[in-house]
């Protein structure tokens, strides 16, 4: 097979949560186990950190890394999911997993994996930490998958968790409450290893439950939003990263009493690594600008935490007129997200779309409630169109905001040199 053909069997021969979603969820670490005893427990072989959340993984485990490259490390890091391409979840110094391995990993293994029946997930953790443990990495960032406590990448033992914040979103598998999320996230910790928790957000239901879990294995535990630290300038914008800064501010000088990090993160080493997240590590997609007048910008926040940021951001943009392209998967609140974006309809021309995955949600689910109440909006069958139609129909003064789902800002990435194209041609 060649990579094309690779990967296309991933996708099919174990169930991926973006096509399929519950389907693809296995409860139970008994496979991820099976496949670390077959190689041989590599995660063993190098140091991690640990980062669970409900928003926010991506950005600090990227932080985290780009730090840690910026101290002279060799730094795996393993995120979810891809925006692009398939190897964007699995690097190393930045540099994805090579084509040639990931087809190697498959052809060399396929007849012990296939009778496991393993998730898209677990195969790809399995894979990731084989890797790290090829290039021989110093540490790795790991982000969790989903929840914490049943992840596959819940194997590991860390230098260090990382719980990002806590609010809504995969109820069906993680619970209906805040304090039952908590708790399934907070399944990370592990005896004698440090926690460092973003934010509880004014929960203290929600703070009780990692504060016993931490007492329960005799771990110390901070909040990082109880804490000073100064702000900082950082290369990922949007006003949700000043939380997300806080909480790498804070696990940092956690690492920072460790032997194995002590003497090199300083505060150089530190501004240098938050001033060059996205060249250090690859990561898109969050409050990513892709061109000016008119300004786009995208972000992939999808839960009702994520979107309230990305509309309050919105409202404060000075540009005289908002263009916002919009998309969701079924799986999420799309009734809160239409409540939102209508507090945005003053100021706001609306362009709704659907990703191009299994579990899109139609675009005419999100444009109906709008309809009924007499507010104008636009539909379209793709991203692509959504985005090229605002983009004809922008002055150079106005703002136009893509997302609504990780999805529908891959679509975009991944058509971005079309969409422009068409427009020089027009």
């Amino acid at each position: 097979m060649n990579y094309a053909e690779t990967v296309d069997y991933l996708y099919h021969a174990a169930p991926m949560f973006s096509n399929i979603g519950a389907g693809a969820y296995k409860e139970g670490l008994s496979t991820t186990m099976a496949l670390d005893i077959h190689f041989s427990h590599p995660h063993q072989k190098f140091r991690t950190i640990h980062v669970a959340g409900t928003n926010g993984k991506g950005s600090v485990s990227s932080t985290l890394a780009a730090i840690l490259q910026s101290a002279g490390l060799r730094v795996g890091l393993y995120t979810s999911p891809h925006l692009v391409d398939f190897r964007e979840r699995i690097r190393v110094n930045g540099e994805m997993i090579s084509e040639d391995r990931v087809v190697r990993f498959v052809e060399q293994e396929r007849a012990f994996f296939e009778p496991l029946s393993p998730s898209f997930f677990e195969l790809t953790t399995a894979l990731a930490f084989k890797y790290f443990k090829e290039e021989q990495v110093d540490v790795a960032v790991v982000e969790v998958g989903l929840g914490g406590r049943l992840d596959c990448t819940n194997i590991i033992r860390p230098d260090l968790a990382v719980i990002t914040n806590i609010s809504f979103d995969h109820q069906q598998f993680l619970g209906d409450t805040l304090p039952l999320i908590a708790g399934e996230k907070a399944g990370i910790i592990k005896t004698g290893v440090p926690v460092v928790v973003g934010e509880t957000n004014g929960h203290p239901d929600v703070r009780e439950v990692f504060a016993a879990r931490a007492k329960a294995k005799g771990c110390i535990i901070r909040f990082a939003d109880e804490e000073q630290f100064p702000q900082v300038e950082c290369q990922l914008n949007g006003d949700y990263q000043q939380a997300n800064m806080q909480t790498v501010q804070c696990a940092v000088d956690e690492l920072r009493k460790q032997r194995s990090y002590r003497g090199l993160l300083t505060d150089e080493v530190v501004a240098h690594g938050l001033l060059h997240v996205m060249e250090l590590t690859g990561l898109q997609g969050r409050w990513q600008q892709l061109r000016e007048c008119p300004t786009l910008v995208c972000d992939a926040g999808h839960n009702a935490a994520g979107i309230s940021y990305v509309v309050r951001q919105l409202s404060e943009q000075p540009n005289s007129h908002l263009r916002i392209v919009f998309g969701m998967v079924n799986d999420k609140d799309y009734q809160f997200a239409v409540s939102a974006l209508e507090a945005l309809k003053d100021r706001a021309t609306y362009y709704f779309t659907q990703p191009s995955c299994h579990r899109a949600l139609p675009a005419d689910s999100l444009a109906a409630p709008f309809i009924g109440k007499g507010i104008p909006v636009r539909t379209f069958p793709t991203v692509q169109a959504a985005v090229s139609a605002a983009l004809s129909d922008a002055s150079p003064s106005d703002f136009i905001f893509v997302g609504g789902s990780c999805y529908v800002v891959a679509d975009l990435l991944t058509d971005w040199d079309t969409i422009n194209h068409l427009l020089r041609t027009k």
